[in-house]
């Protein structure tokens, strides 16, 4: 097993890609906790981690909320007694607006797509600096790299964000044995809270920029993470993995 012995925060692990990670490391061998603000979906997708062998358990996490990042940390460790991986997966979508030039949705999904994964940053390198080290991973997009029309700008600033954030760490705390990596995904299945990029029409149009002429699939984004988060990517940090067709190829 690749993950053996290891645990693991995924946060936004009820539904998409943070589900299928979660799912994924379980089968792996680590222990998962399932960070997410819907109960009920997180705790389905803990039970299908156990049913399939592994061991995981829920825990309710607002990522904008630097003392519960704390106590889910805290918890972490209570219960498996280190912390070795986490995955900044939690974030909104920036196409369910009207307005592109609405502040209101600007800070909400700075809120959420920066500011939570450096607060889960936060709270996880003091844990991983005890435990000799760890891996961090942090969902970026291809919105990260380049901008795009229907999208808010605050989501291609808040992954530009997240995708310098990892580098910083990368630096800053390689010398205690801290990786942290990105991964920019590109057309995938649409977000619990997307808008007009769930249109099929809309989503039809951007697939002729992917040289694979396809969508992603959320296992296949959950492939990419795992090989980061396992000892396999030992000599890997301050990198960005795409996993997006080749649009940023064209």
């Amino acid at each position: 097993m690749r993950l053996a012995e290891k645990v693991a925060i995924v946060t936004g692990a009820a539904s998409g890609m943070g589900a299928a990670t979660a799912r994924r490391f379980g089968k792996e061998g680590a222990k998962v906790v399932i960070a997410d603000m819907l109960e009920a979906e997180g705790k389905a997708v803990a039970a299908d981690v156990v049913k399939a062998g592994g061991i995981a358990v829920f825990m309710p996490l607002n990522v904008t909320d630097e003392a519960n990042w704390v106590k889910v940390v805290a918890d972490t460790v209570a219960l498996y007694g280190k912390l070795d991986i986490l995955v900044n997966n939690a974030g909104i979508s920036g196409s369910a607006v009207n307005d592109l030039l609405e502040t209101g949705i600007w800070y909400r999904v700075m809120d959420v797509n920066s500011t939570g994964v450096f607060l889960g940053i936060a709270a996880a390198v003091p844990e991983m600096k005890k435990n000799g080290g760890g891996s961090i991973i942090n969902l970026s997009s291809i919105s990260g790299v380049v901008g795009q029309t229907m999208v808010h700008m605050s989501y291609n600033a808040s992954k530009g964000a997240v995708r310098t954030m990892t580098k910083s760490v990368a630096v800053q705390y390689g010398p205690d044995n801290i990786r942290c990596n990105s991964v920019h995904p590109g057309l995938m299945p649409p977000m619990r809270t997307s808008g007009a990029t769930a249109d099929p029409v809309v989503r039809a149009k951007m697939l002729r920029a992917v040289p694979l002429g396809r969508n992603g699939e959320v296992d296949e984004v959950a492939n990419a993470i795992l090989f980061l988060a396992s000892d396999e990517a030992s000599y890997i940090t301050g990198t960005e993995l795409l996993v997006d067709g080749g649009y940023l190829a064209m």
